[in-house]
């Protein structure tokens, strides 16, 4: 099961030492998603993060940033919904629905399902499946290795979100809730729930 974690949307203090500390620590993809955010702002970020971790990162935003950086690829969502013209690459995608998740995967390397549980970083936003519902949805295939289950995850959740069958857990709000100092033994610590 991937683990996969998603950039505060707002800039703090050391962020770029935060990343690379979990670069270091294993993280294979990192989603760079900052929806306020300059192109310039990005810039200066990924400036920051060491070069050989940027073909682990999916930017959400200003896609032309991939002319000028060696990353891994785009992440399509609401803001931003489509492939640029001529893009071979690696896509993602953002989903709400089971439905949108079968139209969906066929063109992606991986997809987003989400909210699966509350959310940790944006109040109000609940959960938006029942278990007895993703369970059906895995029995029939929609949900697979392809599927990485995303809104409320936290270590407390990783093993029903294996069980379940999805083929990952992006982190959000739960990871950036520690102190940078505390994130390299956090991850490794997730990585072990999910052996």
């Amino acid at each position: 099961m991937k683990l996969i974690v998603i950039t505060s949307p707002l800039f703090f203090a050391g962020e770029a030492n935060a990343i690379n500390m979990l670069f270091q620590e294993g993280l294979e993809i990192l989603h760079l998603r900052k929806p306020q955010a300059p192109a310039d702002s990005i810039q200066s970020l990924l400036n920051e993060i060491s070069p050989i971790y940027h073909p682990r990162i999916v930017i959400h935003e200003h896609f032309d940033l991939l002319n000028h950086y060696n990353l891994k690829g785009i992440h399509l969502n609401s803001r931003n919904p489509n492939i640029p013209l001529g893009y071979q690459g690696h896509v993602s995608c953002s989903c709400h629905s089971i439905e949108e998740v079968n139209q969906r995967k066929p063109t992606c390397y991986y997809v987003f399902l989400s909210p699966i549980y509350n959310s940790i970083s944006k109040s109000g936003y609940n959960a938006a499946f029942q278990l007895n519902d993703l369970h059906e949805a895995a029995q029939s295939g929609i949900i697979d290795e392809k599927v990485i289950a995303l809104g409320g995850i936290d270590s407390t959740r990783l093993a029903e979100i294996k069980s379940i069958g999805f083929g990952g857990a992006a982190l959000l709000g739960d990871i950036w809730q520690k102190q940078v100092e505390e994130l390299p033994g956090y991850f490794q610590y997730l990585k072990q729930l999910i052996r």
